[in-house]
């Protein structure tokens, strides 16, 4: 990682986080050349509540990381608890299509097994360094980057596609006038912390009348909890302090947690004021989005990770074919496999439902995050009897 940059590459990918560090490994792996450039550094954490759910875990195990991941000391998340009000239901994790648990890595664990990958994979990272400029060909075509190194240089790459992998304030969305063409009407508010030694076993979601809470078990013996309201409440949320209006939320929707939270004390926590979800144009004469950048949904029903690396194997894919319709039908198959779930996330992330239509929404979201899981394994199983 940070050699020389190459002046001329297959795809430049904007972005080394889930999303661009796995669409990067993807292509390498195709025997693409690839530079994969961001502006933060190696191994950081990023804003995230680290769960997988089913289809994430399937997708590391298909390209040899679940064990990385697992040799990180992340354990396995077995079960699933429900908790509307004060009923509960606990669903076991079966073993399918390969994987017999769930995991919750830290981003700090997680984003480097990925982008370690993409290096192993022949791709060249570049931490430290920024996206200033997109060149175009004479008619027009995406075909290369200007960068702004570590130094404050300019550096040119020559590229056939540009890959934002950027996040939700994308700027190669920005500078290719990306819009968006589908939003969610809602958002969730969130603050979130790790704490050692919690008695809870496994995934848990709690939902009360106002609020939801998450409990998710991760790396060093810490579990992330977090706390969600409606995003109007956020500034009279945050008001008092951060560590109070934690306290306050989770006693709304899980009072034994935010006992547990109240007698361990107050460690630093995280916060997000919410953003409504979108679909963006997501790919262009010689460009393209995945990732945040191009699709995002609520935060709430924890689905983000999966969600990337799902779109990243559709997006290589395209991109290896190397047609504009083979862009196209990336962005057709994300929206159209997308859809059921961006909905039902923007229901419960409204906050207008009760805890007696709740458990409703709760069990459409699993049936789709079931189907989401058989679309992917049924595709990838397609595209192994097809080079067969």
């Amino acid at each position: 990682m940070d050699a020389m940059f190459p002046r001329s590459v297959d795809v430049v990918v904007v972005g080394a986080r889930v999303a661009g560090a796995a669409t990067a490994m993807l292509l390498a792996r195709a025997g693409r050349n690839v530079l994969m450039i961001d502006r933060g550094e190696y191994g950081t954490d990023t804003l995230s509540t680290h769960a997988l759910m089913r289809g994430g875990v399937v997708q590391l195990a298909r390209w040899n990381l679940l064990r990385r991941i697992i040799d990180a000391g992340t354990p396995p998340v077995r079960s699933t608890t429900f908790h509307v009000g004060t009923n509960s239901l606990t669903v076991s994790i079966t073993a399918k299509y390969g994987v017999d648990a769930l995991y919750a890595p830290r981003r700090t664990v997680l984003d480097r097994v990925l982008v370690d990958a993409a290096s192993e994979a022949g791709t060249a990272v570049h931490f430290g360094t920024r996206l200033t400029a997109l060149s175009r060909a004479t008619d027009g075509r995406v075909d290369g980057v200007v960068l702004q190194d570590r130094s404050g240089r300019a550096v040119q790459v020559h590229a056939n596609y540009v890959v934002g992998a950027d996040g939700m304030r994308s700027t190669v969305a920005k500078l290719v006038g990306a819009p968006v063409y589908r939003a969610a009407r809602h958002a969730a508010a969130t603050l979130y912390g790790h704490w050692p030694g919690l008695p809870f076993n496994g995934y848990n979601w709690h939902y009360g009348a106002t609020s939801a809470a998450g409990v998710i078990p991760t790396n060093d013996g810490e579990t992330l909890v977090f706390a969600g309201v409606p995003a109007q409440r956020w500034p009279g949320m945050i008001a008092g302090g951060r560590f109070a209006a934690f306290l306050r939320i989770l006693h709304e929707a899980a009072p034994e947690l935010a006992e547990a939270i109240r007698a361990r004390g107050e460690r630093p926590l995280t916060g997000f004021a919410g953003r409504a979800g979108y679909f963006r144009q997501s790919w262009g004469r010689g460009w393209a989005l995945v990732g945040d950048a191009g699709y995002f949904k609520d935060p709430l029903t924890a689905h983000g990770i999966t969600d990337a690396f799902r779109d990243a194997e559709l997006l290589a894919d395209a991109i290896v074919e190397g047609s504009q319709a083979a862009l196209a039908d990336y962005q057709r198959c994300r929206d159209e496999w997308s859809s059921g779930l961006f909905e039902i996330t923007d229901r419960i992330a409204s906050f207008e439902w009760t805890l007696g239509t709740v458990g409703a929404l709760l069990e459409s979201l699993s049936r789709e995050m079931a189907e989401d899981v058989k679309r992917m394994v049924d595709r990838a199983a397609g595209r192994i009897m097809a080079m067969a």
